[in-house]
């Protein structure tokens, strides 16, 4: 997982999400257009964050570790239990 940018900008945060809600396309593989990261926080609970680009990382975020999202790279997220969540959006 690569860090974002020095420099980028955030310019938008989604809502909350829990495992009740979080958007159906967020759980299957998509991606970022060119130039847009995102950042998720996770503030309850556990999500798996899995990255299928060069090769595969799956990863868990909690409330300590956030996840990144580098653009143009396959990705999805997987509640593990109860959640609350939310994306950053850079550029």
């Amino acid at each position: 997982m690569k860090p974002i940018p020095d420099g980028a900008v955030a310019y938008r945060r989604t809502a909350e999400f829990n495992e009740e809600n979080v958007p159906e396309v967020w759980l299957r593989p998509h991606s970022t257009k060119r130039g847009r990261w995102a950042k998720i926080t996770v503030i309850e609970g556990q999500l798996l964050y899995v990255i299928n680009g060069d090769s595969r990382e799956e990863i868990r975020l909690d409330a300590d570790h956030f996840g990144v999202v580098e653009p143009g790279v396959g990705h999805f997220v997987k509640p593990l239990g109860k959640a609350r969540f939310y994306l950053e959006f850079y550029r």
